[in-house]
């Protein structure tokens, strides 16, 4: 089968790779029918996941039909459609048990990171029965497509960490893929403002469609002073950073307001400063966390009642053989305006 590879910080190749077979009674093998790339896999090109090694097949999200099962799967059967979690749970383990799958002790994100992910043709998927969902009959792939990861990472890591309210006030810095999810996600509790922040006034035209309230470009670099204004000196009581960089997590730390919460959504691949000088005295609450996938069903539900236009997401759309344009379009985001981009087998 072909396989999108990572060889190294900043190398990449479509390889031929032997279809993988079921290797413990609870896995699952995977025909792929669309798959995506997400921010995650830019960083580990960048060398940024040091858990994820040379010669790894990426990816760890997408749709697909299950070829095959092994034989303690009961929930699943070959030719059932599925949506494939980012995140793999044995479903017994102490953190499984407290609902922190991440953290599954026998699972957690492997999928494109420490075991062969999902840009390729067929994947293994450990633990079908609780890292599997059944895809409804007639929903639209592409939608269910970001109910693998994007859709819950933003609910779970931004909105629910973030405790926002209704009539709060939230800004999301970072106006891409994921902070747009937390974007559609922040609506269902009706906070009074949502500000998002960005430097590309695309990404920003596009917040706007998607519900925000007040926008703010930072190429000036005068992000914090508008927000100050715009909230009468006060700041946000939620503050979501969706980049992963220093400058992003320092802006939420400039803008929360006290008795606020800052929710860490970006990975971060080098250190960003935590400015206690400032903030020991004013309440604040620092979250952070890997998604849990934990709300996939909610939201799933929500996709299908069509509370959350999910396919708004997607840009772009690739075949894949055109994974490496894929690649190329989803890197240079600032200047081909992609959000989500679509693979199809």
């Amino acid at each position: 089968m072909k396989a999108f590879v990572f060889n190294g910080p900043g190398k990449k190749a479509v390889e031929e790779r032997p279809k993988p077979e079921i290797s413990a009674p609870t896995d699952a093998v995977v025909k792929l029918l669309k798959t995506t790339i997400c921010g995650t896999d830019l960083h580990i090109l960048k060398g940024d996941v040091p858990t994820c090694t040379p010669g790894r097949i990426l990816g760890h999200e997408g749709v697909g039909v299950v070829d095959k099962v092994g034989n303690a799967v009961t929930a699943f059967k070959p030719g059932d459609h599925v949506i494939i979690s980012c995140i793999s749970s044995c479903g017994t383990c102490e953190y499984c048990r407290r609902g922190m799958y991440s953290h599954c002790i026998n699972g957690g994100w492997i999928l494109g990171n420490r075991i062969d992910g999902t840009q390729a043709e067929f994947v293994r998927t450990p633990f079908a029965d609780t890292s599997l969902y059944h895809a409804p009959a007639g929903a639209e792939e592409d939608a269910l497509v970001m109910l693998s990861d994007i859709l819950p990472t933003g609910f779970e890591c931004g909105v629910l960490n973030g405790k926002v309210q209704p009539g709060s006030t939230v800004a999301i810095v970072g106006a891409g893929p994921i902070g747009l999810a937390a974007l559609l996600t922040a609506q269902f509790y009706a906070p009074a403002e949502i500000i998002m922040i960005d430097l590309d006034d695309n990404r920003l035209e596009m917040s706007t469609r998607f519900g925000a309230t007040a926008v703010v470009n930072n190429k000036d670099g005068n992000a914090v002073e508008k927000v100050m204004k715009m909230t009468g000196g006060r700041g946000v009581d939620t503050a979501i950073e969706a980049v992963g960089v220093p400058a992003s997590f320092i802006t939420c730390e400039d803008i929360v307001a006290p008795g606020g919460v800052i929710a860490n959504v970006g990975v971060h691949g080098v250190k960003a400063d935590l400015h206690l000088e400032r903030l020991w005295d004013r309440n604040i609450s620092i979250t952070t966390r890997l998604v849990d996938t934990s709300t996939t069903p909610m939201l799933l539900k929500t996709v299908q009642s069509r509370r959350i236009d999910a396919k708004k997401l997607i840009t772009h759309r690739f075949k894949f053989d055109q994974v490496l344009d894929a690649y190329e379009t989803f890197g240079a985001a600032a200047n081909t305006h992609a959000l989500k981009v679509l693979i199809e087998f």
